[in-house]
């Protein structure tokens, strides 16, 4: 019976990922296919890298909850450089990733040094966000050729470099944004997993006051949880711009949602119980594979918000639940 319920915490979620896949299967040959699977990849590639920004802020038991209004921030500020100011590429990302790095330090500061609760800093600067992104435009997305404020056409476009990062597919099959979504996942895993500083972070998450007794700098590495939180957060922003091509002010509307439950959901994967990059990574892929499924089962869009929240529930019920007996 232990081993039994030992199997469950750390394989459940696995093992209900695959009767996904599974059931989705049998109903719908399609939903296996090479250019499904590619489709879901590069769907939740974005999400991904959100939940990975997350999940370095759960390690040291904060929270952001501007990571969506970041990415959609950066999205903007990117086809922003690129359209109305013809700035190219590289000033383009170089401009987005700034955003990232600003937004994280502000919340760091605000959080550290003003000691304001994480959930209240984040949210403040959530909404500073969203509302801060349409006031350049007027609240109208931002596409090549658009009329500005002035009367007159914006001169710049979106670069064959710039929509690469978003649209290329390496070897005609694999999405760029999944590969760069693996390259950061990895790097993720290695630095908290593998390095001095991932541990001291998940020192700090676990024991806040005992690890500043034990002389980590506990400061110090909560500013770089937010500061990483909004360079993935930017990064995601950027792709979601390649992608679509535009600098669309609803686009980034879902992303947070999406992220935190990746993020929460990679606790449960393989009976971590705690922030993890992998989990995170799986527990997006979770909920695009979800989504993929109802969709092509035609399974009203009214539901489908229910139908995921029901299922991520019950997951995480299963797996917690069985956790908590446990101990």
């Amino acid at each position: 019976m232990k081993n039994t319920r030992e199997i469950a915490i750390r394989y459940g979620l696995i093992v209900l990922l695959v009767t996904l896949f599974i059931i989705f299967s049998l109903a719908e040959p399609a939903f296996v296919s090479t250019i499904n699977m590619m489709i879901i990849l590069q769907s939740v590639s974005i999400v991904a890298i959100l939940a990975l920004g997350v999940t370095a802020t759960l390690a040291v038991n904060g929270f952001d909850l501007s990571i969506g209004s970041t990415a959609a921030f950066s999205m903007m500020t990117a086809s922003y450089v690129m359209v109305v100011f013809d700035g190219g590429t590289t000033l383009a990302i170089v401009s987005a990733i700034g955003v990232g790095v600003i937004v994280g330090l502000i919340n760091g500061f605000l959080t550290v040094q003003m000691r304001i609760p994480d959930l209240l800093t984040t949210l403040g600067m959530m909404f500073l966000l969203l509302g801060l992104q349409l006031i350049p435009t007027e609240g109208r997305s931002i596409s090549a050729g658009m009329t500005l404020s002035n009367g007159e056409s914006a001169q710049g476009n979106f670069t064959e470099a710039f929509l690469f990062l978003g649209r290329a597919r390496l070897f005609d099959i694999i999405p760029v944004p999944v590969v760069i979504m693996l390259v950061l996942a990895v790097v993720t895993y290695f630095f908290l997993e593998r390095t001095r500083h991932g541990r001291v972070m998940y020192a700090i998450g676990s024991n806040e006051q005992a690890s500043r007794l034990a002389g980590a700098r506990v400061k110090f590495y909560r500013y770089v949880a937010y500061v990483l939180s909004g360079v993935f957060a930017s990064i995601g922003g950027i792709l979601l711009a390649a992608r679509i091509g535009r600098g669309d002010v609803s686009s980034g509307n879902s992303l947070l949602m999406d992220a935190v439950a990746a993020a929460l959901i990679g606790y449960a994967v393989l009976g971590a119980a705690r922030p993890n990059a992998q989990g995170s990574a799986i527990g997006a892929l979770f909920v695009g594979v979800l989504l993929n499924g109802l969709t092509m089962l035609n399974t009203p869009y009214y539901t489908q918000d229910f139908i995921k929240g029901l299922v991520l529930v019950a997951a995480l019920m299963f797996t917690f639940g069985l956790s908590k007996n446990r101990r």
